[in-house]
């Protein structure tokens, strides 16, 4: 039996658990959860250099429109400047330093709440109360500075590293991949945040297994998907990915009958897409949802979590109870979810606790392991597939 040492370095742990081929892996050691020492290896090489999803590009559709959030420990702005681009700030006032917007919203200007400096929605300082007595101030010298943000079909990324690959060309086999989805045409109806007290690993790692979905989803989805018709392709170096067959009773999932994209089986496919580090995507013909994630230390995760109907839904005769259906039944995977990986979590920081060996079902979390140990060690070379993206799809 392998014994994992507690005391060990965590990196040391997670590169000999990622030695052993697909076929012999074993989950990742407790260490890489639990410590604070692999939690700061993640946000130094991780959360600082790869790029982050704030969310959908159609809640920030007007001029105006703004989410914030914290990467890194870094407080940004996402907003929709008055020429219509989206543009990232630093989201803390040049002056004494205090944050300035919170949450999501529409504004004309931003304005802080300390001392109302006040900023144009390009960055640049606006106005400034009672310094005029200064003669060092500069208005010209007081912008915000910027924060590398692209828009990638209809999803929105910031990274703090500004030499970053951009999205598109990262992510350009996702795109070939769900090419028939058109999953520009899905628009958000719903945002919530969520603390939950787990790892923000053990919750990614429970969106890329769906051989959990008849136990821990038993109430809910469990019955619709059958482990024999998921497929789990190997990973790629900035995502991995499963599918599985809806029943055809979860009408919802259903391409519309107006979509002519899909044909076959394609019309109740379900992609289950984990984009490193952290956006992970469900995206039916019908619907979509998604959970962005990141660490709040290393017992809890923070959630940005959305979702909603594709556009060949919109004009439904049921499209308001298509999106409250939908609304409901997430609410309820996620009371489920929640509860698993919750539990998970508790087990793995038990003194004793060991990994087992993956199930078949299991290779994303796998590619996933890779993927982190690439990260921590870039002169680590992941098991990745270099055949064609749509292997096994």
């Amino acid at each position: 039996m392998t014994v994992f040492d507690p005391i060990e370095n965590p990196v040391d742990a997670l590169r000999k658990n990622v030695s052993a081929p697909f076929d012999q892996a074993r989950a990742m050691p407790p260490s890489v959860y639990y410590t604070d020492e692999f939690l700061a290896h993640e946000i130094e090489h991780i959360f600082k250099k790869d790029w982050f999803c704030v969310g959908r590009a159609s809640s920030l559709a007007e001029v105006g429109d703004y989410v914030t959030c914290e990467l890194a420990d870094q407080p940004i702005i996402v907003l929709r400047d008055k020429d219509g681009e989206l543009r990232a700030y630093s989201n803390v006032c040049r002056h004494r330093m205090s944050t300035l917007l919170h949450g999501r919203g529409k504004t004309k200007s931003i304005v802080c709440p300390y001392h109302a400096w006040t900023y144009n929605l390009d960055g640049s300082l606006r106005g400034a109360p009672a310094m005029n007595g200064n003669k060092a101030f500069c208005k010209d010298d007081y912008s915000l500075p910027n924060i590398a943000c692209q828009e990638w079909l209809g999803w929105v990324f910031v990274t703090l590293n500004p030499d970053a690959q951009p999205v598109a060309e990262q992510l350009s086999e996702v795109e070939e991949l769900v090419k028939g989805y058109d999953m520009t045409n899905y628009t958000e109806t719903f945002f919530e945040e969520h603390l939950w007290d787990t790892n923000w690993k053990v919750l990614a790692e429970n969106f890329m297994e769906s051989y959990h979905l008849p136990v821990c989803h038993a109430g809910t989805i469990g019955g619709l998907s059958r482990l024999d018709e998921m497929i789990c392709p190997p990973g790629r170096r900035a995502f991995n990915y499963h599918t599985i067959l809806k029943d055809e009773t979860l009408r919802i999932a259903m391409a519309h009958p107006s979509n002519d994209r899909l044909q076959g089986d394609e019309r109740r496919t379900t992609f289950l897409l984990a984009i490193y580090p952290s956006l992970l995507i469900t995206l039916t013909p019908g619907y979509f949802w998604y959970l962005s994630l990141h660490p709040k230390g290393p017992s809890q995760v923070q959630i940005r979590f959305g979702g909603g109907m594709s556009d060949d839904y919109a004009d439904d005769a049921e499209a308001q109870e298509n999106l409250v259906q939908l609304k409901t039944l997430l609410d309820e995977v996620n009371v489920e979810d929640r509860g698993c990986t919750e539990k998970v979590y508790r087990g793995l920081c038990a003194d004793g606790a060991e990994p087992g060996h993956l199930s078949h079902l299991e290779r994303p979390n796998f590619d996933f392991a890779q993927y982190l140990m690439s990260r921590m060690d870039p002169s680590f070379e992941p098991k990745i597939a270099v055949s064609d993206a749509k292997e096994g799809a």
